[in-house]
């Protein structure tokens, strides 16, 4: 897989986790600790784009 596949496949994936938080978030029964698992593992999809955009900067 190339890096800049790669780097799409990432930002889907965090897209989806976006959406899936947004509507936890908005469920009347919220679950907390579901939503804080979901927001961990967003920024840490977050994390690994701007470190591989990094790397392809230089």
């Amino acid at each position: 897989m190339s890096l800049n596949s790669h780097l799409q496949e990432l930002r889907k994936k965090h897209a989806d986790l976006s959406r899936q938080v947004e509507t936890e978030a908005r469920s009347p029964g919220a679950d907390s600790i579901a939503l804080t698992e979901l927001k961990k593992r967003k920024l840490a999809i977050k994390q690994q784009i701007e470190r591989l955009d990094g790397a392809t900067a230089n």
